[in-house]
C-alpha cells in the first residue's frame, strides 16, 4: 500500500521563474541553469518525492482527502521559453507534475504588451505543455504588484488572464499566483470572486491547510542555490536560516508599500 502524507503535514513548493543557459541581467538572479535544474529533479526523484499539481494540492485540502508520499509542488512564474525548451523534457523523462502560472500579456502572440523581461513562451508551447499534463495557471496580464492597483484595475488584470488562457486553452485556469507574491485581503478576496479556486504567494515558508487555499506560501529557487540547499528546501529543513535575510528585506520594503498605500492606489506595472 502507497504510504499517505496527513492532510495536515506542511509542503514544499518550489517557485523557479526562467530555466536559460544564458539569461539576461533582469531574470539571471531567479533562474537556474538546464543542468541545475535536472540535477534538482533527480534529488527530487531520488529522494521519493511525488511532484502534484496545484490544484490537486488544494483540493485535498479543502475535502480533508490525504496527500500522496511525500509531495512537492514544482512552479514556474512569468512564462518563460525555457521552461519548454529545458524543463519539460526533464519533467517528462521523471513523469513530475508542475504549474506553469502566466503573465497573459507578456507570452508571444496577440496579446503582447512588449513588458517582458526575457524570451517568453508562445500560445503553442503553451499548449505543448497544457497537453503534457503541466497545469496552466494565472499570473495576471501584465505582471503588476496587485495590491496597489484601483479596483478596476486590479479586477481587469485577473479577469483578462483568465479569459485569454481560456480562450487558447480551452480550459478555465483554476489556480493562480499573486505577481511578486504580493496580496492584501482585498485581492485575495478578487482572485477568489474571479473564479480561481486556490492562489500561491511566495513568503518563503512552507505550505500548509492553514494558511488558506489563497495564501499558500512557496520557496524560492534562484541561480545560487545549491545542490545542499536544494536537498534542504525539499525536505523543509533550516528555511527560517535559507530565507533569513530575504524576510528581513521583504519586512523593509512592507513599510514603503504600506506608504505607497496610503497615498492612493498605484497605476502599477509589470517590471
Amino acid at each position: 500500500m502507497t504510504e499517505a502524507h496527513p492532510a495536515d503535514a506542511r509542503v514544499p513548493v518550489l517557485m523557479y521563474h526562467a530555466v536559460a543557459t544564458d539569461p539576461n541581467d533582469a531574470t539571471r538572479v531567479l533562474s537556474v541553469s538546464p543542468e541545475a535544474f535536472a540535477e534538482q529533479m533527480a534529488v527530487i526523484a531520488d529522494r521519493g518525492r511525488t511532484p502534484i499539481g496545484t490544484a490537486d494540492l488544494a483540493a485535498a485540502w479543502r475535502s480533508g482527502r490525504p496527500l500522496p508520499k511525500r509531495p512537492v509542488l514544482i512552479t514556474f512564474d512569468d512564462g518563460y521559453e525555457g521552461v519548454h525548451g529545458h524543463a519539460l523534457p526533464v519533467l517528462a523523462k521523471h513523469g513530475f507534475a508542475a504549474t506553469v502560472f502566466v503573465s497573459t500579456g507578456w507570452l508571444r502572440g496577440p496579446y503582447d504588451t512588449g513588458g517582458a523581461l526575457d524570451t517568453m513562451l508562445d500560445w503553442d508551447q503553451v499548449r505543448d505543455l497544457a497537453e503534457a499534463g503541466v497545469e496552466i495557471g494565472g499570473h495576471s496580464h501584465t505582471h503588476p504588484q496587485l495590491d496597489q492597483l484601483g479596483d478596476a484595475r486590479l479586477r481587469f488584470e485577473l479577469i483578462h488572464c483568465k479569459e485569454i488562457i481560456a480562450d487558447q486553452l480551452g480550459t478555465v485556469p483554476a489556480s493562480f499566483a499573486y505577481p511578486y507574491g504580493y496580496s492584501d485581503r482585498r485581492v485575495r478576496e478578487a482572485v477568489r470572486e474571479t473564479g480561481y479556486a486556490q492562489a500561491l504567494a511566495v513568503g518563503n515558508g512552507l505550505a500548509h491547510r492553514r494558511q488558506g487555499p489563497y495564501a499558500l506560501r512557496r520557496v524560492t529557487v534562484r541561480r545560487s542555490t545549491g545542490l545542499d540547499e536544494f536537498e534542504r528546501l525539499v525536505e523543509g529543513r533550516a528555511i527560517g536560516r535559507t530565507f533569513a535575510r530575504d524576510r528581513a528585506l521583504t519586512k523593509g520594503y512592507a513599510v514603503v508599500r504600506r506608504a505607497r498605500q496610503l497615498r492612493g492606489r498605484l497605476p502599477g506595472a509589470g517590471t
